[in-house]
């Protein structure tokens, strides 16, 4: 009965041996189709400049006290460096200024903040499958090169050990590159929701009263001209 249950293990370990092959080979094209768009990404973030997203926000901040919501939108075009942060400016300026706009705007905050999260989950994803897809297309070609290896098989044990030892390196190789693309892109979609916070918050400032400023100085003049002419 102990052999039985051996032989069920061995077999199942080799009928896992291609698809855990065929996945490393799928996960490292995924890596290829993931460090493109990253290339992609950090080529639209090189143009940010913070007097721009200021001067955009103070230009969609004007036009929505002028009523004109679609000249906002068109001025907040430039602080938008990817289609998830231009979506969620149109939102800003559809919203702003209304009743329960800013909680429309939190709102729209978090689900940029999950949507980055989500697409953050992709790499961090290979990060933990690269390896894992290493060690077992390393262990398990070597029961048949050591089985080989008792026959004096010199074929089947190198070619198992050039499998194990090839599928080490796509899987350490997937890890490496998938964490390093994690942690750039954690920092450029952290900079990316800062900067909608700070859109966010020019949009909803309360807007400043005229005549507040000269109201205080009227109020400065009445009392120094009553110190002047009270008792001599």
């Amino acid at each position: 009965m102990t052999e039985g249950i051996y032989q069920a293990v061995f077999a199942a370990a080799a009928v896992l041996e291609l698809p855990v092959i065929v996945i490393a080979l799928a996960s490292l094209a995924w890596l290829i189709v993931e460090v493109g768009s990253f290339l992609v990404e950090t080529a639209r973030r090189r143009r940010r400049r913070m007097s721009a997203l200021v001067t955009a926000a103070e230009k969609g901040r004007a036009a929505i006290d002028g009523g004109e919501r679609e000249a906002a939108r068109t001025a907040l075009i430039p602080a938008g460096r990817s289609a998830g942060m231009q979506r969620s400016l149109d939102v800003f300026t559809e919203v702003a200024g209304t009743a329960g706009g800013d909680t429309r705007i939190a709102k729209e905050l978090a689900d940029f903040d999950f949507a980055c999260q989500r697409r953050l989950g992709r790499t961090r994803l290979l990060v933990r499958l690269g390896p894992a897809l290493g060690l077992m297309g390393t262990l398990i070609p070597l029961s048949p090169a050591l089985q080989g290896l008792a026959q004096g098989d010199v074929t089947t044990l190198t070619e198992n050990l050039r499998v194990a030892f090839s599928v080490t390196v796509l899987g350490i190789l997937i890890g490496v590159v998938a964490f390093a693309l994690s942690l750039v892109r954690e920092r450029l979609y952290g900079q990316d929701f800062s900067d909608l916070e700070f859109v966010a918050a020019v949009l909803t400032a309360p807007s400043e009263v005229p005549g507040d400023a000269g109201a205080g100085s009227t109020e400065v003049a009445v009392d120094a001209g009553a110190a002047t002419d009270g008792p001599r």
